[in-house]
């Protein structure tokens, strides 16, 4: 019987009174990939924050051993040096500085006190090369896409020897290729006996890359099974506690008037200012209406609901016809004060301040309807309406007062719609609405989005998700290259349909 490389047992983490991590074992043998599941706030994260020593030896209850010796790490430094790499959703890149200097970064190679780039720069092409990279070692990171700042991340911990890597949502922000891709390097690693724990709401990921799913929810370890036979149906009820029968519930709305027109858009590159991003976009938007826009990754949809929001930082032109009249925004607060608002698709660097709390990012955008004479805060009326848009949005918070930086992602985004919604908007934009948040939540976000329909509320979906799209749009924006290639009614659409559309030579509307 094999060894095990890591073993946690009962591991605790209390944050207060509150406890993130409850009492939860689990084990990994080397060479073995195994999957870590739960909805947002779970305790994922927390738990992989104790192994890694983001949360150092004596802030939490239980032990850890590994490589059949007890862990004592003070730092991350400490678990790096035993082989333990954590590569977090959010990349820990220096954008200005040459993969190179980022994968030695702390571990320089010197000769005398003198670095030693010639061999740094051989065994940087190593590191590339396995993972599949071809890429000169002085390229900037900032000229890379998500995709190859990912494999970078990756080749920079293979540098330090690891014996055990753990991958934090590595696909939420990557295209279908550059999944792949990942996959194919993750499967790779069994055969040098690197351990991986991958963490992911996609659960066809899941299902394709692990030997073992491990299961917590509400910080606690529900179960442990092998992969092979494992349903997504079963994994599906063991994360969220019940069975979902319908992850897209299409209810019954009716359709409005017209209350938004796009005529001639055209948006230029902001740097590159001879690229387009969006190519002469025309569509209508009704009330009570939910307008699915889908496309590859660089299709021009973010562009172009960016332009409507008047947050697009380039040059563009076209007409926007808004309730019968022309409007042109020149900032996000023109268009939200005429009933716009918008959940933008980086939420960390666009949608909150993470130092901020949960409460005051909720009403940040919204704040003039609780300031009356003099500028004075209603206090009183600001805490009543966040009580209410957490219940409302089940967002998981310990108190409002918490810095919104500590919640989920899945609770984040959940904040900001409650931050959408209190601006009572007749258009409400969402960006990836869905990106990187569990099962459950998703299924809430699309109840919500039928409720706002029901009261006439216009939603607009951008998502790289096809089945999303199709799973509660009305009508479907298919765009390439940042033209809108076709306008389709969803009845019965299928995710053939729209990409043979989009990518079709001629346009038809």
């Amino acid at each position: 019987m094999a060894s095990n490389l890591l073993e946690m047992k009962n591991i605790t983490k209390r944050f207060g009174q509150v406890k993130a991590v409850d009492n939860v074992s689990l084990s990994i043998e080397a060479g073995q990939v195994l999957s870590l599941c739960g909805e947002n706030g779970s305790g994922k994260s927390t738990l992989m924050k104790v192994l890694s020593a983001v949360y150092p030896h004596g802030t939490f209850d239980g032990e850890i051993l590994f490589g059949g010796e007890p862990l004592v790490a003070h730092g991350v430094r400490d678990t790096e040096q035993k082989g333990i790499a954590i590569i977090h959703q959010e990349l820990a890149l220096v954008k200005q500085m040459t993969v190179l200097e980022n994968i030695f970064l702390g571990v320089e190679w010197a000769r005398l006190g003198v670095m030693d780039y010639d061999n740094m720069y051989l065994r940087c092409q190593r590191m590339l090369a396995q993972v599949k990279l071809n890429i000169d070692p002085n390229t900037r990171v900032g000229e890379l896409g998500l995709g190859q700042q990912q494999l970078v991340e990756i080749a920079k911990a293979l540098n330090k020897q690891v014996r055990l890597l753990i991958l934090d949502e590595p696909t939420a922000s990557l295209t279908e290729s550059e999944t792949a891709i990942l996959l194919d390097i993750v499967d790779d690693l069994r055969n040098h006996d690197i351990a991986c724990i991958y963490i992911s709401h996609k659960l066809n990921e899941v299902k394709a890359i692990s030997d073992v799913i491990c299961v917590i929810r509400d910080g606690r370890h529900i179960a442990t099974r092998p992969a092979a036979g494992l349903s997504e149906e079963a994994l599906i009820t063991m994360m969220v506690g019940r069975e979902l029968t319908e992850l897209y519930p299409r209810q019954p709305h009716a359709i409005g008037e017209e209350i938004l027109r796009v005529e001639g858009l055209t948006a230029w590159h902001p740097v590159n200012r001879h690229i387009r991003r969006v190519n002469n976009a025309a569509f209508s938007l009704h009330k009570g209406e939910i307008l699915g826009i889908a496309g590859l990754v660089g299709s021009g949809r973010t562009e172009l609901v960016q332009c409507l929001f008047g947050s697009y930082p380039g040059r563009w032109e076209g007409s926007i016809i808004l309730n019968g009249a022309p409007v042109r925004f020149a900032n996000c607060r023109q268009a939200m004060r005429r009933g716009i608002a918008m959940v933008p698709e980086d939420r960390k660097k666009d949608g909150i301040v993470p130092v901020m709390s949960v409460g005051s990012n909720i009403t940040l955008a919204a704040l003039r309807q609780f300031t009356g004479g003099f500028g004075m805060v209603d206090e009183a009326g600001e805490q009543a309406a966040v009580r209410d848009a957490i219940e409302r949005l089940k967002v998981k918070t310990s108190s409002p007062e918490l810095a919104i930086g500590r919640l989920s992602g899945g609770n984040q985004q959940k904040a900001i719609l409650a931050k959408c919604l209190l601006l009572n908007p007749d258009i409400l934009i969402l960006d990836e609405p869905t990106r990187g948040i569990d099962i459950g939540a998703k299924q809430e976000i699309y109840l919500l989005i039928n409720q706002l329909v029901r009261q006439g509320i216009a939603v607009i979906v951008v998502s790289s998700e096809l089945p999303e799209v199709l799973g509660i749009s009305d009508r479907v924006l298919a765009m390439h290259q940042g033209s809108i290639k076709a306008d389709l009614i969803n009845r019965g659409l299928t995710q053939e349909q729209v990409m043979e559309a989009a990518l079709r030579s001629d346009s038809h509307v």
